[in-house]
């Protein structure tokens, strides 16, 4: 739709939602009455904090704007994407045009919600409304909560509540092709390229977001064996909302309780995010285990970051994240469990390390996994739970396919010695941690 000069429009405001079909707040901007100018802001804020110029989310990112772009073009629009502070955008955009309205999806991470503040604040003050919506989760916020009106700590109850709540409604999708027409009409804009922003160009593959239904379908059987193809590899997509959450529990619902079981946990690290704000600000979730006397050695995290600890499982996954910017599940576990707990090295220096390392990195899920393996977070595993990383290579990959696939050499004398032993480790560990959390219940 072109409007005249004078005629107001409505913009829609693309984060972590870069696609057009099935989005929640594309549906609402597009029923407005208004035609909607989409937008994409590449945010200074957060760019310039990222050191490493060849991150590939940031490519990631780009490729799929690239294709939002391809797709508006065709229908006579265009995506007008920036690269700058978000506050400074959205002043030139209500100079350029009469605005009646910006709608966008929720973000609940600890800047966006602060960002969302400032933005809401300066349109406010012109008189635009400032409309969000639920899209990157089923349930968020306060929608699953106990009877008494608190939030889970403990993900079991959460997601009997979370089964019990879920119907067709919940997971139907927005027909947003329906109002395509409103977009609206203008030549082609064109995008920042990733140089200009100061980024270098990888060229790597990434994970199909085409998902098989076998996949699903043997979900259950195969998820924690890292050397088959068990799992679906869509968290980038996820992350990235370039696929829709609602057509993921919608197909896994029919086909494999245990994938939909794992939506659900991406579900309930939002809601605690959301209810239990300390852990954006780097903070247990269990106050005692702030008291760990952590020994942070420097020399021992870099050879757990180069993958050097001498444990095959451990060094397999740490090399697996370094070249591909994926880490299977169950590796992640046993590579977590190992710093925190073999070396007593503060779980934030790895989950930092994940964070800048992961295609897939989202502040709940990865905080929530890493203090999973620590014991400090909620529905954590116990402090005297330690991974054996030997047997856990034993069991989960006992032909050594994904062994051989990322340390060729484990097998050979010239391989490092383990940098700690483990029944060592394990007996410091319980000590350390022991004394940490047993100090608040005296």
């Amino acid at each position: 739709m072109q409007p005249s000069m004078q005629q107001p429009i409505s913009i829609f405001w693309f984060r972590r939602d870069l696609r057009l079909q099935d989005n929640a707040g594309l549906y609402h901007a597009l029923k407005s009455g208004h035609p909607v100018v989409p937008i994409f802001i590449f945010d200074k804020y957060i760019l310039d904090d990222i050191e490493v110029k060849d991150d590939r989310r940031v490519e990631f990112i780009h490729a799929a704007v690239s294709e939002l772009q391809l797709q508006l073009v065709k229908m006579g629009s265009s995506l007008e994407v920036y690269y700058g502070y978000p506050l400074d955008v959205f002043r030139d955009l209500l100079q350029k045009y009469q605005v009646n309205g910006v709608y966008t999806n929720h973000d609940y991470e600890p800047y966006a919600k602060q960002r969302d503040e400032g933005i809401f604040n300066l349109l406010r003050a012109t008189g635009v409304s400032f409309d969000t919506y639920k899209d990157q989760v089923i349930f968020d916020k306060k929608e699953v909560m106990k009877e008494n009106g608190s939030a889970y700590s403990v993900f079991t109850p959460y997601s009997r509540q979370w089964l019990a709540k879920l119907n067709d409604f919940y997971i139907q999708s927005y027909p947003t092709e329906k109002y395509f027409s409103q977009f609206y009409r203008q030549p082609a804009l064109p995008l920042p390229s990733l140089t200009s922003m100061g980024f270098h160009l990888v060229e790597m593959p990434y994970p199909s977001k085409d998902l098989v239904e076998e996949i699903i379908f043997k979900y259950g059987d195969n998820r924690n064996f890292p050397g088959s193809e068990g799992t679906s590899r869509l968290g980038v997509h996820l992350r990235f909302g370039t696929v829709s959450i609602r057509d993921l529990a919608r197909r896994s619902r029919k086909l494999s309780a245990t994938f939909l079981n794992e939506l659900i946990w991406r579900d309930f690290y939002q809601m605690v995010l959301w209810n239990f704000p300390r852990i954006g600000e780097s903070k247990a979730f269990k106050p005692e285990y702030d008291n760990i006397e952590w020994r942070n050695n420097e020399a021992e995290f870099q050879t757990w970051c180069e993958g050097n600890t001498g444990y095959p499982m451990v060094d397999a996954g740490i090399h697996e994240l370094n070249e591909t910017g994926f880490m299977h599940n169950r590796v992640r576990m046993v590579v977590a469990s190992f710093l925190t707990k073999h070396l007593l090295i503060d779980w934030r220096w790895g989950e930092a390390y994940f964070a800048q390392k992961l295609l897939d990195f989202d502040l709940a899920s990865n905080n929530g996994g890493w203090q999973w393996a620590c014991g400090s977070g909620c529905d954590a595993a116990p402090f005297f739970r330690i991974f054996n990383p030997t047997l856990q290579a034993k069991k989960f990959d006992p032909e050594g396919k994904y062994l051989r696939k990322w340390v060729p050499g484990f097998e050979d004398f010239s391989y490092p010695a383990p940098m700690v032993e483990h029944d060592f480790a394990r007996k410091r560990c319980l000590q350390v941690f022991g004394k940490a959390v047993n100090a608040l219940r005296v």
